[in-house]
């Protein structure tokens, strides 16, 4: 009966130490720029108000330090990530959900030319926080402690070139691989092991200059697809070797600027380009290693996105001024409000949220036949431009301006 009770103890005691081991290898949920699937959808949020008081909704709580800075808010494991400005240095945030600023700390040097500040926001996946400079730099750090794992700068190490406002690029980690573009002539797009920061493969592609997109993984195909922007091209990329499967060209009044991350839907793919670059869709063929042309019209959306329900896209113009409403199959234009902001738009629990260059953020339902304006209130905390990208996580609608993050009761 004794050696019994020891062995059971024994057992357990194993048990025990395997359970607490695979505990601490637990790495958690991951965090991308707009979304999974990087389209500004927030599937999971059900519940919202789908009308907002005269003011606007409820101020949960604001943080007015995080100097200036266009990044916006990710949010995995209980906490907040969000970079901010400090004299010339990229500093990382660190909140709670309830806005308590857990820690902070200097990543590195920073964008100190026209519109100063941090662009990128955090990708968090599996235990590590990815941040990319405006300066080229691709920093890894370790979750839990913030210390740095390893970082590479492309400019220094893959002799890519930098845009005249600075890198934007958000990253994209696909299984082990990191995907970034330096823009070089020889190492156009690279892919990174995640782990390391080693180089896994490197393409050419077009030798174009990158264009400030943040590029889509398409999987389902004959080949895993890795899709960008350019300076003046779609491209896509074989997202396991680099081979260039195709090409579009992207022609505007103001070359360089391609900022949006093209959508991805049932076998098509939409693009939009500000400017007078007008939005396109193709149509994947041949296992993904092509596209044929479908439609074009002269929608220019600059860097806001644009959101799909249903069979309609909604989104703003730049030099083609107004709101628009359109035809996902077909392009053609369903309805346009002329005049109105050029803005950013996210979806959540069947509404659109759409924050204005002006600072309004318009609650509106999304309507083929009409613009269908619910509520309103304006961003008056924050410093400069209303140019980050909003962020929804349980019932929490979380906009940056600037120096000023707020966090809006919405559920």
């Amino acid at each position: 009966m004794k050696r019994h009770i020891f062995t059971v103890g024994i057992f357990f005691s194993i048990m025990l130490l395997s359970c607490q081991q695979r505990s601490d290898k637990t790495v958690g949920e991951n965090w991308q720029w707009r979304g999974e699937n990087r389209d500004g959808m927030y599937l999971n949020e059900t519940g919202l108000l789908k009308q907002w008081a005269a003011g606007g909704p409820e101020l949960l709580w604001k943080y007015e330090e995080l100097g200036d800075g266009y990044s916006s808010v990710a949010i995995a494991n209980g906490k907040l990530y969000i970079t901010g400005f400090d004299d010339d240095n990229i500093v990382l945030f660190v909140f709670d959900l309830r806005g308590t600023l857990l820690k902070k700390r200097i990543v590195g040097k920073d964008w100190m030319q026209s519109y100063v500040g941090p662009r990128a926001t955090v990708n968090v996946n599996d235990g590590k926080l990815y941040i990319f400079n405006s300066l080229g730099t691709l920093f890894c750090l370790d979750e839990a402690t913030l210390d740095e794992d390893w970082s590479v700068n492309v400019i220094e190490n893959f002799e890519g070139r930098n845009v005249p406002w600075g890198f934007v690029e958000n990253p994209l980690i696909v299984g082990d691989k990191i995907f970034i573009t330096p823009g070089g002539e020889l190492h156009n797009m690279i892919a990174l092991n995640k782990k390391s920061g080693a180089l896994i493969w490197s393409s050419p592609g077009l030798g174009e200059i990158s264009s400030y997109c943040s590029p889509l993984f398409i999987d389902g195909y004959s080949v895993p697809i890795v899709v960008t922007n350019m300076d003046a091209h779609i491209i896509a990329f074989n997202a396991d070797t680099g081979e260039v499967l195709w090409s579009y060209p992207q022609q505007r009044s103001w070359d360089g600027d391609n900022p949006n991350t093209p959508i991805y839907s049932n076998g098509m793919i939409f693009t939009t380009s500000g400017y007078r670059g007008g939005s396109m869709m193709f149509r994947l063929i041949n296992g993904g290693r092509d596209i044929e042309p479908v439609w074009k019209n002269n929608v220019d959306n600059l860097m806001g996105g644009a959101i799909k329900v249903g069979n309609y896209l909604y989104l703003s113009g730049e030099n083609y001024r107004g709101w628009f409403c359109v035809d996902w199959n077909t392009g053609e234009i369903k309805h346009r409000v002329q005049g109105e902001s050029a803005s950013i738009v996210i979806y959540a629990d069947e509404m659109l949220y759409v924050y204005t260059v002006r600072g309004d953020v318009n609650l509106v339902k999304p309507n083929p036949e009409m613009y269908e304006l619910i509520s309103s209130f304006e961003i008056t905390l924050g410093t400069n431009q209303h140019w980050a990208h909003p962020v929804i996580r349980d019932g929490v609608l979380y906009i940056r301006r600037g120096t000023a993050l707020m966090a809006y009761k919405i559920k």
